[in-house]
Formats: structure tokens, sequence, C-alpha cells
């Protein structure tokens, strides 16, 4: 077994809370280095206390002897008065700061000061709450970190969804839900493990147990892409079910519907099926550590393997079927591998078509770029 480090921290925004007094929580997202992720919340005093005691533990590298050693970097003390206009204007500064804090030295990169601050601790996972005052409001940072933290105007209403049927957790990460839970999504992983809180709890929940409030929940997936993007499989799979696939550790393949439960659409040749998201790395990108992604957390179920499930939705959009994704998929295959036809579209026609997957009609009312859906196999 490896040494324990962190791989990444990013700061995903803060939060304002009002117990025991109204105070503000940064939230970072903690990648480690078996790739697991976690979600942990620090007040800035804390965080400036660590950033002294890193200080002293490296002298040199603070730049108390030499200035002009100086590679730890720089943070603003607290202010005396610390409002939401400075919780919000100092997310940049955090985000360059742990940045820069990462690219240092494995010695200060990874050390027990710096490892034992990110990891959970139990208020992490416990959401402070009283019956008689405000639940926190979460602010966001946007998704471009290009994009100037003075645009957050406003608290981000998290998305609420409900459980359709009971979920225990198998690690200490996860978290329990029973039929009819109404939880927030603070993350959308690719993986189908959304980040969810709950009056006092936090922790991961398989998406395919959950659904929106006021829609079915297959309206929020992207649009099928039968141009395909090319994957490998860093873990072997066999199908369980007869409309997924079978793929050996390495094989590459290509993606055509990302679907927001985690299980995606492949294709293999003219062969389609659904294969678990957490065992695929994008081809071209480095394997080692992409394998590591898999001891963390296993693919979560899939929707149609729940038992008792109970929608508050009486019609709910069907999903493709294979067959359906199938024959749309070698529609857009024949018709991509046609010759352009001379006229005076074909050179601008062939290129939006390449870029937007425009081209044929394809079953379930859309494009061969668009979604459309037909009946549920």
């Amino acid at each position: 077994m490896g040494d324990t480090f962190i791989r990444h921290i990013a700061l995903l925004g803060f939060e304002k809370r009002f117990i025991p007094s109204q105070h503000y929580v940064y939230m970072f997202l903690v990648k480690w280095q078996d790739l697991s992720e976690k979600v942990v919340y620090r007040k800035f005093t804390e965080i400036y206390e660590f950033h002294k005691m890193l200080k002293e533990m490296f002298p040199i590298e603070a730049g108390e002897i030499h200035r002009e050693n100086r590679v730890i970097p720089h943070l603003p003390a607290p202010k005396w008065f610390d409002g939401q206009r400075a919780a919000e204007s100092r997310q940049g500064t955090l985000t360059e700061y742990f940045n820069a804090l990462m690219g240092l030295p494995v010695k200060i990169s990874r050390c027990p000061h710096l490892l034992d601050f990110f990891k959970v601790r139990p208020d992490d996972l416990k959401l402070p709450t009283d019956s008689q005052v405000k639940k926190p409001e979460t602010y966001l940072m946007p998704k471009d970190a290009k994009s100037n933290v003075a645009d957050i105007t406003g608290p981000i209403i998290l998305q609420t969804y409900r459980a359709i049927a009971d979920y225990e957790k198998s690690s200490r990460t996860e978290m329990t839900v029973a039929t009819g839970d109404v939880v927030d999504v603070v993350e959308k992983s690719q993986s189908g493990w959304w980040f969810c809180q709950m009056k006092t709890k936090r922790g991961w929940v398989p998406a395919s147990y959950l659904e929106p409030l006021d829609s079915p929940d297959e309206a929020e997936d992207p649009d099928p892409n039968y141009a395909g993007e090319p994957y490998v499989a860093i873990k072997a799979y066999t199908a369980v079910e007869e409309d997924e696939m079978s793929l050996a550790e390495g094989e590459a393949i290509e993606v055509i519907h990302k679907l927001l439960d985690g299980w995606w659409v492949v294709r293999k040749g003219d062969v389609t099926g659904y294969f678990p998201s957490i065992y695929l790395q994008k081809a071209g990108e480095e394997m080692t550590q992409a394998q590591r992604q898999i001891r963390g957390r296993g693919a979560p179920p899939r929707r149609s393997t729940i038992r008792n499930a109970q929608s508050i939705h009486q019609r709910s959009r069907k999903r493709l079927s294979q067959d359906t994704y199938r024959r749309n998929s070698v529609r857009f295959q024949q018709q991509r591998r046609r010759p352009a036809r001379p006229g005076p579209q074909s050179a601008e026609g062939a290129k939006s078509e390449s870029q937007n997957g425009a081209g044929p009609e394809l079953e379930g009312g859309a494009k061969s770029g668009a979604q459309g859906r037909g009946k549920t196999k």
C-alpha cells in the first residue's frame, strides 16, 4: 500500500451558516492518492492558522531567513469583520493559494500537517441544524475557473431530488436514504454517484435512486452523440443484464450517450450496450492514474435493478432501447461514410453535420446528434 497524499484540492464555494451564530465556511473537494474524493468544510480563520503553522514548520521555504528563498505562497490575514463580500472575494485567493501549495516539493505538499488539515472530520459529514433557524445558504464557484467571483450575486439554490426507494450505505462516505426522502444535490459526478445533503447528513448516493421533484429524470440527460467519443475500459466488466456490454480491461470503445446515472451507452463495431462509466477512461489519458479510481467506489446500481421503486411522476419519459441505439448508430455511420453530394451546400453541410451530429432522421424523432426516446427495453 502506497503513501497517503493529496492529488488535488478544488474550492467548490462557500456556505453561510447561522449556528451557533452567522459565519462562513469554505467547501473543498479533496482528491486523495487513490482518487477518492471527499468534501470538507473549513473556516478562513482555520485556514489562516494552518498557514501560520506551515510557515513555522518550514521557515526557509517561508522566507523567514532569506526572503528570496520563499516558495510558500502568501495568504492575507483575516479582517476584523468578515462579511459575505469578503467571503466571496477571497475565493480567488484561496484557489491560487492551494494550487501553488500543491505544486511545492513533496516535503511540503505531502506533509502530515496538510494531510491532517484536510482529513474528513465528523462535522464535515454532519450539518449543524436547528428547527428554529435558517438552513445554510450555499454559494458555488463558477465552473469556468476564469470567471470572476464577483459574478456570484446570490446563493445557489441546490437542486432538490427525492429518493424513489430505500438505499442502505455500504461505506462511511455514502448516505442512507429512505423512500420519499428529499435531498439537496451538491455535486453530480459522471460516475453516477452524487454528493447529497439531507438535514444533518451528507454523503454519496447513487443517482439511480433519485428523481427531480418537478420533472422526470430522463429529461435532464444530455443528447446522444452518435459520432462517438473514444474511451478505454480500465476494468473488466461482465454484463449482468441483456442490454449491457461486456468488456475486458484495455478494450477500446466509443461512448455515444452519457447518462446521468453513470451507465453510459457504448459502441463497439455495430454493437451497443450499457457500461459503467466509472470503469472507463478517455483514450490517450494516462492509464495508471485512472486504474486507481476503481478502488474507491464501484459502479452504482442501475434503475432497472431497484425493487419497489416509487416515482411521483405518473408519466416518465422512456429511454431508448438498445435496438434503437443500434439502428440509429448504424444509420449515422452509413450516412457519414457516404461521399458528399455535389452542390452548393456539400462542403458547408458536411462540416455542419460532422460538428453538430446532424444527419438522417433517426428513431425517436431525433436527428443523428439529438436525443430521441423510444420505448424502453
